[in-house]
């Protein structure tokens, strides 16, 4: 079962292809997302990893958490998901 991974503080210029190198350290990655911002086209400085294994997540999350990448100390922990509001408009 994959498990996802929340990836914060990110340098802007952080890639989907650097972030999966990075986490193919610790096993197979299954996906990643840099969270772009619909206005500009430019990334908001937080992605996903979704890891094949929780093996290899708590491991990448173990050893990722706080490290310096691309000039940010990363922010590396569990995705917790989001209550989806029964209202879409009310945004």
């Amino acid at each position: 079962m994959s498990k996802k991974i929340y990836v914060g503080n990110m340098n802007y210029a952080t890639t989907e292809d650097s972030l999966r190198e990075l986490f193919g350290q610790f096993g197979v990655v299954d996906s990643v997302a840099v969270i772009m911002d619909r206005a500009t086209g430019r990334a908001k400085g937080f992605g996903f990893v979704e890891m094949d294994s929780d093996e290899a997540a708590m491991a990448a999350i173990g050893k990722l958490d706080g490290q310096d990448f691309e000039g940010r100390k990363l922010r590396v922990n569990e995705a917790q998901e989001k209550p989806r509001d029964s209202d879409p408009r009310r945004y």
